[in-house]
């Protein structure tokens, strides 16, 4: 038995002290995980509905596309946000320096993606407004959908 300060090292922190902080924090990740699939479900759902009712009321097949389209750039932004936000956890929470470079590197990245998709899709599409409305539809139902479900 070590002391440090005049204390037990050993009696400072037990382990089911240790155990509980883990498991609630890995309790957390889970329902992270568990939110972040259900917003993107709900994404990839309302869009899907949206681009057939676009379909189906006689506007030409390629304004569907172009919806779907923009709105896949913002179920790319999510997965993205949600594959890195489990990659920054994995990682040691004890650097700040290296968490914040993290944070940037990713919100650049996403950013950096998120341009491209939709210049790609603008460009190949040639109906940017739809692309777009698209995109702000998806991005409408993550933010209302996070929103909501983080106060249930």
């Amino acid at each position: 038995m070590t002391k440090v300060a005049g204390e037990n090292v050993e009696d400072s922190l037990t382990p089911p002290l240790n155990a509980a902080i883990i498991a609630a924090l890995q309790e957390a990740e889970a329902l992270e995980k568990k939110e972040i699939r259900r917003v993107t479900s709900l994404q990839v759902a309302l869009l899907t509905v949206v681009s057939i009712c676009i379909y189906i009321f006689g506007v030409a097949p390629q304004y569907a596309i172009a919806v779907l389209s923009g709105g896949g750039v913002s179920v790319l932004n999510s997965a993205l946000m949600a594959w890195r936000m489990t990659r920054a956890n994995q990682r040691s929470a004890h650097d700040a320096h290296l968490q914040l470079r993290l944070l940037y590197f990713y919100a650049a990245e996403r950013f950096l993606a998120v341009v491209v998709s939709l210049g790609l899709c603008m460009a190949m599409l040639k109906l940017p407004l739809a692309v777009l409305g698209g995109f702000v539809l998806g991005q409408a139902v993550l933010l209302t959908a996070r929103l909501f479900l983080r106060n249930k």
